[in-house]
């Protein structure tokens, strides 16, 4: 599949205006590697266009980094093209978000001087509005049936109650969160470990495509970069930053998934685990997780109460309503009065309830009309569900 095939229809969105501040943050997206604190501190300081001149010899070097490390930037400043990339982007339907654009989300602001220097994002959608009411859905990408199963079933969950669901495009949980969502025709979006023109991985090309038409793809990243490592660990806390709160699906102990979880935590964002079978690796991260701060989840319901506003309550779970479960105390008192196997007399069945001969017989007569009873001669014997007319099975032992 070419490029040309992700390309969003020019009309959607419109190319960014070349400020000097918006190229110098899209040239620092291509020097400075995502999450980097000494490089956002320098941000911070100096601003984008005065760091920029800094690294491309411009301006003075920025105070407290190593020759080294200085050096290691300024080789990445020479061979940075700005004004390439975004006509790239612009080219692709995408756009670069900067902090203090309408449409940047706010919360990303939390993470301080590891925030973003911007955001490549191809789609239609608004992302500062899509982020306001969003879950991470994350987990194994080596996942089992099972898991596959619920992230689809979560997905597709919150999508028809209007939530947002955010997640990396990799394989496994990532992937079924993504498509159960779709199929419900939800909002959904993937932050990215590289260009935003990547289909990463390759297996995913076509799921990547779907989000660019119908949700976000988003990445710190200009066009063309590539995956590492260590960029993957470092969107997981866009992922974490992004959205109200992270559930976990199914993770193993070394999982990258319990990164996002943790580094939720760390922003006070809410973390969320979806209990496996305990004799499951795979489960055995999330397992972990539910044993500190995180909270067992088992439906989009549960999910959206805990991550919602006061008042988004899940329904209480509750098991089958009997028909005996319904009966007043004294009828029930009678019924039990009964013996499991053969009759009883009236009395027998009086003296057993503690009721006087004629409530127990009322109730007798109650209880034979509702076809819990039945009566043999002068005596009374309880209806085995496998021997009562059909009309009359309403209750249950």
């Amino acid at each position: 599949m070419t490029r040309d095939t992700f390309r969003t229809p020019p009309d959607q969105v419109p190319p960014d205006r070349p400020t000097p501040e918006r190229t110098a943050r899209a040239a620092l997206s291509r020097v400075i590697e995502p999450g980097d604190p000494r490089a956002g501190r320098w941000l911070r300081e100096l601003g984008p266009v005065a760091l920029w001149h800094a690294l491309t010899g411009d301006g003075p070097p920025p105070r407290g980094g190593s020759r080294a490390a200085l050096d290691g930037l300024r080789l990445r400043a020479a061979r940075a093209d700005p004004a390439a990339d975004l006509a790239t982007a612009a080219a692709l339907g995408a756009r670069f978000l900067c902090p203090g654009d309408d449409e940047w989300p706010g919360q990303l602001d939390d993470l301080g001087d590891t925030r973003p220097t911007g955001l490549w994002v191809r789609g239609g959608a608004n992302l500062r509005l899509w982020a306001l009411r969003s879950v991470a859905l994350v987990g194994a990408r080596a996942c089992t049936e099972y898991g596959a199963h619920l992230a689809a079933t979560l997905g597709a969950g919150l999508a028809d109650r209007g939530w947002t669901v955010v997640s990396g495009a990799a394989y496994g949980i990532d992937g079924a969160a993504h498509r159960g969502t779709l199929a419900a025709g939800g909002a959904t979006l993937a932050v990215l470990a590289c260009g935003i023109d990547r289909a990463y991985p390759s297996g995913h090309t076509e799921l990547i495509h779907r989000l660019v038409q119908q949700g976000l793809i988003v990445g710190e990243l200009p066009p063309g970069a590539h995956p590492t490592r260590s960029r993957f660990i470092q969107r997981n806390r866009v992922i974490a930053a992004l959205t109200r709160g992270t559930v976990v699906v199914e993770a193993a102990l070394r999982s990258g998934s319990l990164v996002t979880a943790r580094r939720a935590q760390t922003l006070g964002r809410l973390t969320m685990g979806v209990p496996g079978p305990v004799t499951s690796a795979l489960s055995a991260g999330v397992h972990q997780l539910l044993r500190g701060e995180a909270t067992v989840v088992t439906c989009a319901d549960e999910v959206v109460e805990h991550a919602g506003a006061i008042g988004d309550l899940a329904p209480e779970p509750r098991g089958p309503v009997l028909a005996r479960d319904l009966l007043d105390p004294a009828t029930a008192r009678v019924l039990e009065a009964l013996p499991p196997r053969g009759t009883a007399a009236l009395t027998d069945v009086a003296h057993e309830s503690g009721l006087s001969q004629d409530v127990t017989h009322s109730k007798l007569h109650e209880l034979c009309t509702l076809g819990f009873v039945r009566r043999s001669g002068m005596r009374w014997e309880f209806v085995r569900q496998a021997d009562a007319p059909t009309g009359s099975r309403r209750g249950g032992t």
